[in-house]
């Protein structure tokens, strides 16, 4: 059989007999396993470009035109592409592809100020299986206990996060170095892309501790340049201004994306075995061009995803079809699908998805 990327897989075999475990998947799909590395740098670089030129647009076109409106969109959601390659770098091997998380981050994460450091190393957690759903994950929340007015409203917490993230990489990171307790402080608290607001991280060592030097010092220097160059007038404050409402869209896009991607129902906070995570993940089967641009890079086929964390993002939507294809309506895969990612969000506040997993 032939996939539309061109791999090749084992022949389709009678449904019931189909073996779901991560080895056996990994068997039958090998090809769809490797990673693309020009279609990550040709993916990345082109929404980086798009994103970046459109924000352009957006600082010098009349404030609240259409020009200014369309430019400000554009730019929202192609950045919002952009950085999500931070998931892939998390699960990336070492070299799989070359110099992709420098380019990455010179051209996304340091503007945006969000380093890498941010979710390589914590949410490998979120994938440990003694770890997830429980207090320790760092992505998960009892979310499924949450009333409808606690979901809409833990969106508006994410208006000051911008602001958070100037002053935590271009003033209390530098800072941190010199005060031990504040560097503690720092690392536990204000360094992690997290749901849980408990989560403590902990302080790196060795050689991560050299790499999350490198990437403050990059991150800090954004900062200071783009003040640099207020203070003297060589960009204005309309830089600023587009810069904040971009990147407080993200925010709120990405939160929305994240409470449907699990159901949330570990009420008990105990540890879930690989079955109990997939029917806690959530994958977005409808295929519309929306769920494409709210989930991207992969992130519609969240629960495939944790079944098997380690195939690259342009193979997902491939082994999704083909899962569905061999599987019957019967088995615990079609569990996990909702049909486009507006539906889970009804579902999550209709109270449909929010179940105890008893």
């Amino acid at each position: 059989m032939t996939t539309s990327d061109g791999g090749t897989v084992a022949p389709q075999v009678e449904a019931a007999q189909v073996d779901q475990s991560p080895a056996a998947l990994r068997r039958r799909y090998t090809t769809l396993f490797r990673p693309k590395p020009w279609l990550y740098y040709a993916d990345m670089l082109a929404s980086a470009a798009v994103g970046w030129s459109a924000f352009a647009i957006a600082v010098h076109a009349p404030r609240f035109s259409a020009l200014w409106g369309l430019a400000v969109v554009v730019a929202t959601f192609s950045l919002y592409r952009a950085v999500l390659f931070i998931h892939e770098l998390a699960h990336l091997k070492r070299n799989a592809v070359p110099g992709f998380e420098v380019v990455w981050s010179l051209l996304v994460g340091f503007p945006l100020l969000v380093p890498s450091l941010m979710y390589m190393g914590s949410h490998g957690e979120h994938h440990r299986r003694a770890i997830f759903g429980t207090e320790k994950d760092p992505e998960y929340a009892p979310i499924g206990q949450w009333s409808k007015a606690k979901v809409a409203g833990s969106i508006l917490p994410l208006i000051f996060v911008p602001a958070a993230l100037v002053l935590r990489w271009g003033i209390l990171g530098p800072l941190s170095y010199f005060i031990p307790p504040l560097r503690r402080f720092i690392v536990n608290y204000l360094s992690t892309l997290v749901i849980n607001p408990t989560y403590q991280r902990r302080m790196p060592e060795g050689r991560m501790a050299r790499r999350w030097m490198i990437e403050e010092t990059g991150t800090a220097l954004v900062c200071w340049s783009v003040g640099l160059a207020m203070l003297t007038g060589v960009i204005g404050s309309s830089w600023l201004v587009e810069w904040y409402l971009i990147s407080t869209s993200i925010l709120v896009f990405n939160h929305a994306r994240t409470l449907v991607a699990h159901r949330y129902h570990n009420d008990d906070g105990a540890p879930m075995d690989l079955l109990e995570q997939y029917r806690d993940s959530v994958n977005l089967s409808g295929g519309s061009l929306l769920d494409a641009i709210l989930a991207p890079v992969g992130l519609r086929y969240h629960a495939l995803h944790h079944l098997i964390p380690t195939v690259p993002y342009h193979s997902l939507g491939a082994i999704h079809r083909l899962m569905l294809s061999e599987l019957p309506p019967s088995t615990p895969y079609h569990v996990a699908e909702h049909r486009t990612l507006v539906h889970a969000v009804r579902s999550l506040f209709g109270g449909r998805a929010l179940t105890s997993r008893r």
